[in-house]
């Protein structure tokens, strides 16, 4: 009964857990993300000529289909090119590129904790 019980409060404590965690990278991708990345494409030609990012919609799927859905993969990257961005790197498609400009790195806008949030929220949110 004892072995019952704590694996239940492990389960449980493991899902409150990674809630929370979920939670704070969603609140940390609006905080500091969504001043350039909208989380969806817009739905107007005024607002989509607005846009100075992708919209996140956009980028998470050309990150999931470059890691083949591979959640560690996407994560590793995101991290990298969020801080070391570069041509070579980018998923995007070349006239995004020539739209938007390379991405500038967040050094110093985003911590590496932060960004372990942000990342494991997209790869769930997208």
């Amino acid at each position: 009964m004892k072995k019952i019980f704590y694996t239940s409060s492990a389960v449980l404590f493991l899902t409150l857990s990674y809630g929370e965690n979920i939670d704070e990278g969603k609140i940390l991708f609006e905080n500091k993300c969504t001043a350039c990345h909208t989380a969806a494409r817009p739905s107007t030609p005024e607002a989509m000529n607005s846009l100075i990012a992708p919209p996140m919609q956009g980028v998470m799927l050309h990150v999931n289909m470059a890691f083949d859905y591979d959640k560690k993969a996407a994560i590793a990257f995101i991290k990298d090119y969020t801080l070391n961005p570069s041509k070579e790197k980018a998923l995007c498609m070349p006239l995004k590129i020539d739209r938007f400009g390379l991405m500038p790195s967040q050094k110093g806008s985003v911590t590496t904790e932060e960004l372990d949030k942000i990342a494991n929220y997209l790869t769930i949110a997208y």
